[in-house]
């Protein structure tokens, strides 16, 4: 099958043959280091039973790399004259299904279509069939892309995606770092997460101004699955570092206003061990979820 190049020469010149060129509100960075999309794409480790979704189809070359390996893949692309390329590089392909539009809905939820399809491919596929995420994702879209597909069902079995740097190293975070917060615990309390490999600005055309990484998360089903309200686990957390300077105790007060008093805030951080210079970048993602679990059976108790 052809395997679109994506060398910074060859996109240059075909994208001149189409009249087009890199629009910077869709963040179009393209990797132009073979290298560097194989490895993304083994970095998936993906078998014949595997439904891949790719956001930001570009001109097919990571999708060629997916289609060859994958059950079936579904790419989507923002720029209507990028997905048309793409279609051309990528025919015959009987495995891909290029979507052309927004992947998200708004920045709460991706596009309405994009579970019934994905659902859709892994019954087609049957009872091996598993669901991931691999992307060179458009910085711009990067945290909501991952955080809503973690609360969609199905979830992601992994992801391996290009993200910038600053935002793979808050993924990744431990507590008592600057970059530890709400998104470090949303994440690692479904995922473990790793850094594959840095990446610097030169393997792109054209260039961004900050260093990538590619990143692997892999779903623990049994972690996702203790939780026991997704949406009700992601809004406190967010509400726990809303203002990260102050104690805790001020910040889950602020977060419980006029769901749970004081005194019985301070009867679930005393129960917890958690004392009045507590802070919640200090508290590991278990006691994390062990804090917001006793709030949420608190406040139900009160309902």
């Amino acid at each position: 099958m052809n395997q679109p190049r994506q060398t910074a020469s060859y996109l240059s010149k075909r994208l001149a043959e189409a009249g087009l060129r890199p629009v910077s509100k869709y963040g179009q960075n393209f990797l132009i280091d073979l290298n560097l999309v194989d490895l993304i794409a083994n970095s998936a480790e993906l078998r014949k039973t595997d439904v891949v979704l790719e956001i930001g189809t570009g001109v097919g070359s990571l999708t060629s790399r997916l289609s060859d390996a994958a059950g079936a893949v579904l790419s989507v692309e923002i720029d209507m004259n990028l997905h048309q390329l793409a279609g051309e590089e990528l025919a015959g392909r009987l495995n891909v299904k290029l979507l052309q539009g927004d992947a998200l809905r708004n920045k709460n939820s991706l596009r309405d279509d994009l579970k019934g399809l994905i659902v859709d491919a892994m019954q087609r596929i049957g009872q091996d069939a598993r669901f991931l995420l691999v992307a060179n994702l458009p910085y711009n879209v990067a945290t909501p892309i991952i955080s809503n597909l973690l609360h969609q069902t199905p979830p992601p079995d992994a992801m391996v995606v290009t993200i910038q740097k600053e935002l793979a190293e808050r993924i990744v975070a431990v507590p008592g770092t600057k970059d530890y917060g709400a998104l470090s615990i949303w994440i690692q309390s479904m995922c473990h997460a790793e850094i594959v490999r840095i990446l610097g600005p030169k393997v792109f055309w054209p260039r961004p101004k900050v260093d990538s990484a590619v990143i692997r998360l892999d779903l623990d089903h049994q972690r996702r699955d203790a939780i026991g309200d997704l949406d009700y686990f992601h809004q406190t957390v967010r509400a726990l570092f809303f203002h990260r300077r102050k104690f805790l105790r001020s910040n889950v007060v602020s977060a419980m206003k006029n769901r749970l008093d004081k005194s019985q805030v301070d009867e679930i951080l005393q129960s917890l061990g958690h004392g009045e210079t507590a802070r919640a970048e200090e508290l590991s993602v278990e006691q994390i979820q062990q804090l917001v679990e006793a709030l949420r059976i608190a406040e139900s108790n009160v309902g």
